[in-house]
């Protein structure tokens, strides 16, 4: 099996991510990452989160969470961290996700099957954390947020990302939305290896579509 997109739990996450928010005036990425977080109704969901970091990606997590039924876990480097991502998170009116208190790459070992992912793109480490992440057999979804200054939204950073594994990139997409988000689809494993392929990769910042032999 594989992951299947469905647009009316995509529609729904995103308009009630919305209406979480009704009173701020900030970009969308809470509400685009509930919503392809909820269409592909990923059953595991991840985010890394550390002090100062806006809370308002958690809510529309939390919100997708909700229509998948699925997990939803935040990744917190210390306790301090884990305080006020609570705090934050309860003045903001979301729900609390899971609590995992350690650095990203040891984490990685306690999450099995995840099928959508959200990291800080200015995290120095992020590639490698991605690298660690077990994805689902199903597919997954990556998603670097504050992408903009990081030097993302070039095809060939994720094929370094998934590179000597098991996993194929389907397409990566950067939208400028926010801070930037560089956002890849992992297909489903099995099939095709060995084999040649073409990936494309849509920069919407040019306009270009970018395909690569991989």
């Amino acid at each position: 099996m594989k992951l299947v997109w469905s647009p009316e739990t995509a529609s729904k996450a995103y308009i009630d991510t919305i209406k979480s928010f009704e009173a701020r005036q900030e970009s969308g990425v809470p509400e685009l990452v509930a919503a392809m977080a909820a269409g592909w109704n990923a059953q595991l969901i991840v985010e890394t989160w550390s002090r100062g970091g806006v809370i308002a990606t958690s809510v529309g997590l939390a919100v997708a969470g909700r229509h998948t039924l699925g997990r939803h876990v935040c990744v917190v480097p210390d306790e301090v961290s884990r305080s006020e991502y609570l705090e934050a998170i309860r003045a903001a009116g979301g729900a609390a996700a899971e609590m995992i208190v350690g650095e990203p790459e040891s984490a990685m070992e306690e999450l099995e099957e995840i099928e959508f992912m959200v990291i800080d793109s200015r995290r120095s480490d992020y590639s490698k954390v991605l690298r660690m992440a077990k994805l689902s057999s199903r597919g997954a979804v990556l998603v670097c947020k504050n992408a903009a200054s990081s030097g993302a939204g070039d095809a060939s950073r994720w094929l370094s990302v998934v590179e000597g594994g098991s996993r194929r990139l389907v397409r990566s997409v950067f939208l400028p939305v926010g801070e930037g988000l560089d956002i890849a689809h992992v297909a489903s494993t099995g099939g095709g290896k060995g084999q040649s392929r073409w990936i494309k990769h849509w920069d919407q910042r040019s306009g270009e579509e970018i395909v690569i032999r991989k």
